[in-house]
This record gives C-alpha cells, structure tokens and sequence, in this order.
C-alpha cells in the first residue's frame, strides 16, 4: 500500500520543512502515492502565452476544478535564462503539474532550476508532485508550509472527490527554500526577486519580479475578470495594494485573470471591488444587522463584473464581517 512506502529525501526535506514550520503534516502527506501511469512526456501541454522575451504564461479559464479542466484553473509562469528555468505556480492537480512541465519543454530544454509556489492554495501547488524528480527547489514564503499542511488533508479529500481518477498521484509536496522577507534567485544572467508579503489574500502570499523584463508575478494579490477570494486579511490586502501601487511594472501577471496587465493600473477592479466588500460590511455592522445578513446584502452592485461571483462573494462578504465586526 501507498503509505507503508518509505518516503524519499524530497520529502523527508518537506516534511522537515513543515516540522520547522510548527505543523503536523496529514497521513496523506507523508509517504508517496503511487506511481501515475501518465507522466510529464505523455502528458499534454498547457498552452502558453509569450508575455515578453523568455517569459510566458498559461492562461486558466475562469472555471471551478473539474475532470475536464484537470485542475489547471489558476495562471502558471515561466521564467527562462541563460542556464535555466523557474515555474511559478503548479495547478490544482498532479496531472495540471505535468501539463506544466510538458508545456516548459516545448519552450526549452534548460533544466528547471526552481518551482515558486505564490500561496498555498491548491489550485497553485497541488501540481508540485510532478516536479519532485526533475532536481528544482520549491520555493515559497516561510509561512507557507504551516498553512498549507494545516490544510493538506482536505485539500487532497477535495481534488479526489472533484476529479475522480484524473487527481491520481497528487499529493503535497513542502517548500524546502524559505523566503522570509526578500530573496534573489538567478537563472543565468536572470535575476528573480522574491518578496514575502504581510497578510493580506492569505497570510503567505509571495510576489515574483523578472528583473531584465519587468514581469511581476503577482499571484492572488491581483484578481482580474474572476472575483477576488478572500482569505486573510481584506484591511491587510488594500492596504498591501496601496503599498504595492507605488511600484509600477510594464507588464503584471495575476493569479487568475489575462496574462499579462499594465500595473498599476491592473488592480483598479480589485480595489473598488475589495472597497465595496468594505463599505457594505461596515454599514450592514452599524445597521445592527446580522452576519446571516451579508451573504446577500454585500458587493451586489458589483455581480456583473465578475465570473464566479456567486461562488465566492458571500464567503467574501462571511469573511469580511469577521474581520469588520471587530474594527
């Protein structure tokens, strides 16, 4: 059986990591899963964007997690230098993962030197099983191992129970490289910065910036045409915003949304739409109303600007008052 396996040195480093990191890693996370049948080269790639020289882009579709989708429903980023690559983010699945890869070697044949992960969200490293055997370093903000193992058995039970066979062989796999505050990584004559921000999407969330072409891989900081999803701190994240808007780039790659947008300027929907959340949850507080209340009293002004608005907003708008109640 798969979890009687002995784990191997990957993963012997994450679960170190998580361990370090104060956290309990989940049965289904401590010993390898059987092997997939499909691999990288059999699996077919993802298409990918050139948003500037040696960098693309796959471009999700606003889409919940399906069998049909495989899990690739969050943007992924390659970064190619002189002597080697970076994939940031992975998708919602091992199969999404290999999709990835596949994609980057139709691209180059550097070897793949790191595998950034922007948060922890499934959707943005249950994909990093397919790149434990090809040597990359995962890399991720230092609170991002305790946040993801925390919640590591019920994202794994979630992905089986939405994609059925197609989430064979996902299983997590830890950051082994920490970034604390900033961090530059090179790939040949293609420096990487790497900054971990305060809470604000999540409590984890990490920006890429490709210093020659000015590409800044924002993650789930930047939402565009799929609402946002709250899950830290909405105070903390217009507040990131505003810091983050003082610092214009060519070219912005959000976490689900087109591949490449013109910053600052690309977080304007983001923002009203966050303002809004804001607004509403504060006047329904001073009106005496109850939590109950906000799923269909917050943001409604703002359903047609938004795929899957009906998802996610009344969990935004849940969020928002636990955090506004107490302003």
């Amino acid at each position: 059986m798969a979890d009687t396996l002995r784990p191997n040195r990957r993963q012997l480093m994450t679960l170190a990591a998580a361990l370090a990191a104060g956290a309990n890693l989940p049965a289904a996370a401590q010993a390898p899963a059987e092997s997939p049948a499909a691999s990288a080269t059999s699996a077919a790639p993802l298409p990918l964007e050139r948003v500037a020289d040696g960098v693309f882009v796959y471009r999700a579709p606003y889409e919940l997690i399906t069998p049909e989708n495989g899990g690739a429903i969050a943007n992924m980023g390659l970064v190619v230098g002189d002597d080697a690559c970076a994939i940031i983010d992975t998708g919602n699945s091992r199969l999404a993962g290999e999709r990835m890869l596949a994609a980057a070697r139709t691209v180059t044949d550097r070897p793949l030197r790191y595998v950034v992960n922007t948060h922890m969200h499934p959707d943005h490293t249950l994909g990093n099983a397919a790149f434990e055997d090809t040597g990359a370093r995962f890399v991720a903000h230092a609170k991002m191992p305790r946040a993801l193992s925390m919640r590591a058995e019920t994202y794994l039970a979630q992905a089986e129970r939405l994609l059925g066979p197609e989430s064979r062989g996902t299983r997590i796999v830890l950051p082994d490289l920490l970034v604390e505050r900033a961090l530059e990584l090179d790939l040949g004559n293609r420096p990487l910065r790497l900054e971990a921000h305060p809470t604000a999407h999540t409590d984890n969330d990490l920006t890429l910036r490709d210093m020659a072409s000015g590409t800044w891989f924002l993650g789930d900081l930047l939402f565009s045409g799929h609402i946002p999803t709250l899950d830290g701190s909405l105070n903390g994240w217009l507040s990131l915003l505003a810091v983050l808007g003082g610092q214009a780039a060519p070219r912005a790659v959000p976490g689900h949304g087109p591949a490449s947008m013109d910053w600052p300027s690309a977080s304007a929907d983001e923002r009203r739409y966050l303002e809004r959340v804001r607004a509403d949850v504060r006047r329904l507080i001073a009106d005496g109303a109850a939590m109950a209340d906000a799923p269909e009293k917050v943001a409604q002004s703002e359903r047609p600007n938004w795929a899957l608005f009906d998802e996610f907003n009344p969990r935004n708008a849940i969020a928002a008052y636990h955090e506004v109640e107490w302003e």
